[in-house]
């Protein structure tokens, strides 16, 4: 990482999305925010939580059992104890592990939260959770086994025992055990305090994490799916007339008409040869009407994401100037899960209509005159080349996949935990789901992208400017396919350089 990159700040002053995967990316660094009234507000809230040992009653997860064992008092002999067993009985997580960037995403959320001051921790435990992020100490969280409410214990688990040297991380880029790993940084490992834990699990960091990154990629997709769309109507002379601005002056959504903006100054409408047919067929003529239902979509599904992400969202929550303790519900991951099951499907339309314009540009029949397949190959051999035509199977393997994952995961709650988690979000799932179908949507993407590169080779009309070099750029790693050659390496080159959104499109407004 440079040390002149950016820095983000930890404090009362709300993140961006955009701040949470510069950080997962590490591509910015970070700090804690020097105010002392704010770290004094954090120990505060500290010492209110050991006040109440003190007092008479019960106090949810620091005098009881947690969860439908709230009825169950603990004595005070046995409180220090129990923040080793919350985390410790939910390392029960499967499935894959969470990525390197997707680990550093989840440090960042969970600290944020923690950072309105609400949640009862010391500045001592926000240092440290900080520290971990600052040197890339990552705890290994397997990614299934959340419900999203009571926020996501089991994979938060893995970030409580990380901190208490348990259980494996990601250090220098292998798996170690987290007391190797404290060893070498000279660390002792934390004793949570109490509610630590609780504060730490007991919130929705792991789906608003996945959130944070799904937005991006989405984000970046929807300038890409313009872009490509560009390349293939000039690659079948589609009717550039489709994106005339007083068309979409009568039917005025916001992002509709600035997706058609992009194709109009990318397609240069005066430059471009006589259009084929008077009108094209969908895929390329509501374009925008498919793309924009997305970029119309961004800033409430950025609401939704932001909000999660600068809020306190674990129970009960404690007020440091008063010292009351206020018992409710935000752990419950609605929000995450509504925008990410949204979000599904928003970009599974982007990978129906993708595939669309690719099944035009490789028939014959549609395509206004290109090879069949697109297949560059000379005459004496074009009988036994076949072009494009396996990564037109491919796309609409992956397009129908993508279809057939946008089932909306908060629908699917389930009682559990003793009917007391008897109304669930199941947000990570939701998150990880949009995450599966970004990426089915992203190998469209780039089968398209290298189809319409193709496409405009083959028909040889001057290009407008945009894409024109948009095509130079691509030409420096793509080359023509004169003879049929196995394309899977270009293609996982090509989404290398999607996932990291390696290609400047459209100017930020």
């Amino acid at each position: 990482m440079s040390p002149n990159a950016p820095q983000v700040t930890f404090g009362p002053v709300p993140l961006t999305l955009e701040a949470v995967v510069a950080l997962a990316e590490r591509r910015f660094t970070s700090n804690l925010d020097d105010d002392p009234a704010w770290r004094a507000r954090i120990d505060r809230g500290a010492a209110v939580v050991e006040g109440l040992l003190d007092r008479e009653g019960q106090i949810y997860g620091i005098t009881t059992g947690y969860g439908d064992s709230c009825v169950t008092a603990i004595p005070l002999s046995l409180v220090e104890a129990l923040p080793r067993q919350l985390y410790t009985f939910h390392g029960c997580g499967l499935g894959r592990f969470l990525e390197a960037e997707a680990a550093r995403a989840v440090l960042a959320a969970r600290l944020q939260s923690l950072c309105q001051g609400v949640s009862g921790v010391s500045f001592a435990l926000l240092e440290r959770l900080h520290a971990c992020l600052r040197e890339d100490l990552l705890p290994r969280i397997p990614e299934e086994g959340s419900v999203g409410a009571s926020g996501d214990l089991t994979p938060l688990s893995y970030v409580a025992a990380m901190l208490c040297g348990e259980r494996e991380v990601i250090w220098q880029g292998e798996v170690r055990t987290s007391a190797e790993a404290h060893a070498e940084l000279g660390w002792q490992p934390l004793t949570l305090r109490p509610k630590e834990a609780l504060a730490l699990m007991n919130g929705t960091a792991v789906m608003t994490a996945l959130a944070c990154q799904a937005f991006a990629r989405a984000e970046y997709l929807l300038k890409l799916a313009t872009r490509i769309t560009a390349l293939n109507v000039a690659a079948m002379r589609g009717n550039p007339d489709h994106f005339d601005a007083r068309l979409f002056a009568a039917k005025p959504h916001p992002g509709q008409a600035r997706i058609a903006a992009w194709l109009r100054a990318d397609l240069e409408l005066k430059n471009l040869p006589p259009q084929q047919r008077l009108q094209d067929r969908y895929s390329l003529r509501c374009a925008p009407h498919v793309l924009g239902v997305l970029a119309d979509s961004l800033d409430w599904l950025r609401g939704f994401i932001e909000i999660e992400l600068n809020s306190a969202n674990d129970n009960p929550l404690i007020d440091p100037d008063v010292g009351d303790v206020m018992h409710g519900g935000h752990f419950y991951g609605g929000h995450i899960a509504f925008a990410m099951d949204s979000l599904k499907t928003l970009t599974a339309n982007v990978a129906d209509l993708l595939d669309r314009q690719l099944a035009l540009l490789v028939d014959g029949r549609y395509n206004h005159g290109l090879p069949s397949n697109l297949s560059g190959a000379p005459a004496e051999r074009a009988m036994i080349n076949h072009g494009f035509k396996a990564v037109q199977i491919g796309a609409s393997a992956w397009a129908a996949e993508a279809l057939k994952g946008t089932m909306p995961a908060s629908v699917f709650s389930r009682s559990t935990e003793c009917h007391n988690q008897d109304k669930v979000s199941m947000g990570t799932i939701a998150a990880r789901d949009a995450l599966r179908v970004l990426e089915l949507t992203e190998q469209v993407a780039a089968a398209a992208l290298l189809a319409g590169l193709q496409g405009v080779h083959l028909r040889g009309d001057p290009l407008p400017a945009p894409l024109a070099a948009m095509v130079d750029t691509l030409r420096e790693e793509f080359d023509p396919v004169s003879e049929d050659r196995a394309l899977d390496g270009e293609l996982r080159l090509c989404l290398e350089r999607i996932r990291a959104r390696h290609w400047m499109l459209y100017p930020e407004e």
